[in-house]
């Protein structure tokens, strides 16, 4: 299960998706959550559904790997799933005790479904195709405005980043720290409830000590080197919007307004 968790991950490449600055990204991802939340019916999640596939295509990242990340996920969205079909009012399909199956449950539920997995893959995209660097300095840069107020933006947008690339990495750790307690004797399949959570101590308690050491090396070295936030700093790339900028927020304007008139319609 732990393997099947790939947010934080960044998949190197030259693909259109991976050259995009990072701040149309950033606000093309907020454009898709709003959109997809707008969205109403068949019409509307088919245009949203076309936009995933045809950015997903463009990244050129396998299905298989965007896919892999919602199995994580899995006993959420089909406990939410339930939840609607069972406890929404409407035309009952199927009885039984006092559960009832009606239409607009399963028709909700189908659509809470495909909402949480094409957000999901959306933003995992984000992630998948820009790396630790370039989040940074989009997000400082759309944040910036905020400078005027002393707000500590570059500070902010460091943590984020650092906290979702930290991900992976804990990940890996946990994955080391089991196949040593299993090489050792332990068994974490087998027991009652409590006994598997306390097998899962030597686990833990390694893996605090980990993140801690990592997060101090990590602070030590921007000590060393004289870390003082984002001032005076040289990037070690400028960001610069360029025609494929442009003509993906021109896309990603005209599908929101779609989604707005056919959500107007009652499409």
């Amino acid at each position: 299960m732990l393997k099947d968790i790939t947010l934080g991950q960044y998949f190197p490449g030259d693909t259109v998706v991976h050259r995009l600055d990072p701040r149309t990204k950033l606000l093309m991802v907020i454009v898709y959550i709003v959109a997809l939340f707008l969205a109403k019916w068949v019409i509307s999640y088919a245009v949203m559904l076309a936009f995933l596939v045809t950015a997903v295509a463009l990244s050129r990242i396998r299905p298989r790997a965007l896919f892999k990340g919602l199995k994580p996920l899995l006993f959420i969205i089909i406990f939410t799933a339930i939840i609607n079909v069972f406890y929404t009012k409407g035309d009952v399909l199927v009885q039984f005790w006092i559960f009832k199956i009606t239409r607009e449950g399963l028709v909700n539920a189908g659509f809470l479904v495909l909402r949480i997995v094409m957000l999901v893959t959306g933003t995992f995209l984000l992630t998948y195709t820009t790396s630790p660097i370039a989040l940074t300095d989009g997000l400082e840069s759309l944040l910036s405005p905020l400078k005027a107020i002393h707000f500590p933006v570059h500070e902010l947008a460091l943590m984020m980043s650092i906290a979702l690339r930290f991900i992976p990495t804990l990940i890996e750790e946990t994955d080391k720290i089991i196949s040593a307690q299993k090489a050792r004797g332990a068994d974490f399949e087998t027991g009652n409830l409590f006994h598997r959570a306390k097998a899962l101590v030597p686990i833990l308690v390694p893996l605090f000590i980990s993140a801690f050491r990592r997060a101090d090396e990590l602070a030590t070295a921007m000590e060393c080197r004289c870390y003082r936030g984002g001032s005076g700093r040289t990037k070690l790339k400028q960001l610069r919007f360029q025609l494929r900028d442009i003509l993906t927020f021109a896309l990603g304007a005209a599908v929101l307004a779609g989604v707005i008139v056919l959500r107007s319609y009652g499409l």
